[in-house]
C-alpha cells in the first residue's frame, strides 16, 4: 500500500496509525487537563457560563495551534538524543516515541482523574528524559549520556522561573490594581449567578481568550513536534526535507554554507575527513559535556561541502530524490546543532562570525524544520475538543480548592493576566512554559496578596504532584522505552 506516495508494509500502516492517534491523544488530555486552567476564572466570576467558556477556550486554542510558529516544537524535539532523532524509523526509534507518549498519557490521566493540575510539559519533558537515559543504559554508555542535557537546562529554567513570575506577577498586580481601582465589589467574593461589569467582564473574557490562544500556541506545538517526529522516522521519503523550500531559499543556503565555510577554514584551517568520520565527529560532539576536537570544525566544513556539492544544482529539494533524503536530512541536522553548540561555548565569538552562523542556521531549519498545514490542523482539532471535554475536575480546584475565600473578580483577571502574557513571551522565545504552573500559581499569588488564604491541604497536594511529575514520568518513560523495544523487535520492525 502507499502513504502520501510512499510505498509502506501493512503492519508499518497500522504502527503509523497507532502512533499518530497516540500522539493525538496526549493533545487531547492536553486540552482538557491544562486548558481548564484558562476557563476556571471566567466560570468563578460568572463572566461566561461554564459550556460558552469550554467552547470558547476550545475555538482559541485551536486558533492558537494553526498561528503558532514552530519552535517550541522542535525546541522539545532537540531533547532527544541525536543518533535517535536521526534514526528515528528504527526500532528504538519508533519505540521512543510511543513510550514517552504513553508515559505522558499515563500520568496526565491519573493527575487529571484526582483533579491535580498538573504540567502537561514536565510530564512530557520527564518522558523524554527517560527514554534518553533509558537508551544510554541499554547501549553501555556513560549514565545520562543519552540526554541533551543543555537544551534540557534552558527548558528546565522557563518551567523553574513562569510559575514564579506567575505567582509574584498576579500578587503584585493585584495589589497595583487595589490602589489604582478604588471599586470594593472588584474586590469581593461574585454574587450566584451575577456577571460582573460590563468593563470588568470583558477584562476577563479577554484574558481567558489569550490564555486559551497562548496555551494553543505553546503547549500544541509538543504534539506538533511529536507527531513530525513520528511522521519523518516512517515515512522519511515524504517529511525529512521541507519540499515546498523555494529556489531562493536553496540560493540563501548555499550562499550562507560559503560564508560559513570561509570563517571555519580561516580560523581553524583544513583537516581531511571521509564522510563516516565527519559524521561520527559530530555526532560525538553533539553529546552532552563534549568539547570540540581539532577535528570539529574539518567536519563541519566537510559536511558543508558534502551538501553544497550535492543540491548545487537543484532549484528545490523536492528534486532530491527520495532515498537519499533521510541522509541529506542528516547531515543538515548535524550542521545545525553542531554551529549552534560551538556559538554556546563560546568557540566562536566575533559578532560578524556569529551573525553569519546565525544566518546559516536559519536556512538550515528552513531545510527541515517545518510542519505541513493538515499536521497544525489536526493537532488543532485534537487540543481544541480537549478543551471542550474532561474539564471540570481541574476548575473546580482551581476556582474553589486553592484559595480559602472565593475568586474575585480583580484576582480572576490578575491570574489570567500574567498567564497570558507570560506564556505569550515563552512562545516568542521558542521556550515550552507550563499553562498549568503559571496560572495556578497567580491564583495563589492573588490570594496571598488578598489576604485570602490558601488551603494548605490543596497546596501541599498540588507542591507534591508537581514534584513528583518528573521523576514519575523518567521512570514511565525509561521502562515503557525498554518493553517497547522488545516488542517491536519480536514483531519484526
Amino acid at each position: 500500500m502507499e502513504l502520501f506516495g510512499e510505498p509502506v508494509a501493512l503492519s508499518t500502516a497500522i504502527l503509523l496509525i497507532g502512533a499518530l492517534a497516540l500522539a493525538l491523544g496526549f493533545e487531547m488530555v492536553n486540552g482538557f487537563h491544562d486548558t481548564a486552567n484558562a476557563v476556571a476564572t471566567v466560570i468563578y466570576t460568572n463572566s461566561l457560563k461554564p459550556n460558552v467558556a469550554v467552547v470558547w477556550s476550545g475555538i482559541w486554542n485551536l486558533i492558537g495551534v494553526l498561528a503558532s510558529s514552530g519552535a517550541v516544537a522542535f525546541a522539545v524535539v532537540a531533547l532527544l538524543p541525536v543518533e535517535m532523532v536521526l534514526n528515528v524509523g528504527s526500532a528504538a526509534g519508533m519505540a521512543m516515541v510511543l513510550s514517552l507518549l504513553v508515559a505522558a498519557i499515563v500520568w496526565n490521566l491519573g493527575t487529571w482523574y484526582l483533579g491535580l493540575p498538573a504540567s502537561s510539559s514536565h510530564t512530557l519533558i520527564g518522558s523524554i528524559l527517560g527514554v534518553g537515559m533509558a537508551h544510554s543504559m541499554m547501549n553501555a554508555e556513560v549514565f545520562g549520556t543519552g540526554v541533551n542535557w543543555g537544551k534540557a537546562q534552558e527548558v528546565f529554567a522557563s518551567l523553574l522561573v513562569s510559575p514564579l513570575i506567575g505567582f509574584g506577577g498576579a500578587a503584585l498586580l493585584l495589589l497595583l490594581a487595589k490602589v489604582l481601582i478604588k471599586n470594593k465589589a472588584l474586590y469581593e467574593a461574585p454574587q450566584k449567578d451575577t456577571p460582573p461589569p460590563l468593563w470588568v467582564r470583558s477584562i476577563l473574557i479577554f484574558t481567558c481568550t489569550g490564555v486559551s490562544f497562548a496555551h494553543g500556541s505553546n503547549d500544541g506545538q509538543k504534539g506538533m513536534g511529536l507527531v513530525m517526529l513520528i511522521l519523518i522516522g516512517v515515512l522519511p521519503a515524504s517529511f525529512a526535507l521541507n519540499e515546498g523550500a523555494s529556489r531562493q531559499d536553496m540560493q540563501d543556503l548555499l550562499r550562507s554554507s560559503a560564508e560559513v565555510t570561509s570563517l571555519l577554514e580561516k580560523r581553524y584551517g583544513t583537516v581531511e575527513l571521509s564522510d563516516e568520520d565527519a559524521s561520527l565527529e559530530l555526532s560525538n560532539y553533539l553529546k552532552p559535556n563534549v568539547s570540540p576536537s581539532k577535528a570539529t570544525a574539518g567536519a563541519i566544513v566537510h559536511l558543508q561541502k558534502r551538501v553544497n556539492a550535492y543540491v548545487a544544482g537543484m532549484s528545490q529539494l523536492k528534486e532530491v530524490p527520495r532515498d537519499q533524503r533521510t541522509k541529506l536530512r542528516s547531515d543538515l541536522y548535524l550542521l545545525d546543532e553542531s554551529l549552534g553548540k560551538l556559538v554556546k561555548q563560546g568557540r566562536i565569538t566575533d559578532e560578524a562570525d556569529q551573525a553569519a552562523v546565525g544566518r546559516f542556521r536559519k536556512e538550515l531549519g528552513n531545510s527541515t524544520r517545518f510542519i505541513p498545514a493538515w499536521v497544525k490542523v489536526v493537532v488543532a482539532l485534537a487540543l481544541g475538543i480537549g478543551t471542550m471535554v474532561g474539564w471540570k475536575r481541574i476548575v473546580v480546584t482551581v476556582g474553589e480548592k486553592i484559595g480559602k475565600d472565593h475568586l474575585t473578580y480583580a484576582q480572576g483577571a490578575s491570574a489570567e493576566l500574567v498567564a497570558m502574557v507570560t506564556i505569550g513571551a515563552a512562545d516568542h522565545l521558542g521556550l515550552p512554559v507550563s499553562t498549568t504552573h503559571v496560572l495556578t500559581s497567580g491564583v495563589a499569588g492573588t490570594m496571598v496578596a488578598n489576604k485570602s488564604g490558601v488551603q494548605m491541604a490543596t497546596v501541599r497536594n498540588l507542591l507534591l504532584a508537581w514534584v513528583l511529575t518528573l521523576p514519575a514520568c523518567v521512570f514511565l518513560g525509561a521502562g515503557l522505552f525498554g518493553a517497547g523495544l522488545y516488542a517491536l523487535s519480536r514483531l519484526g520492525f
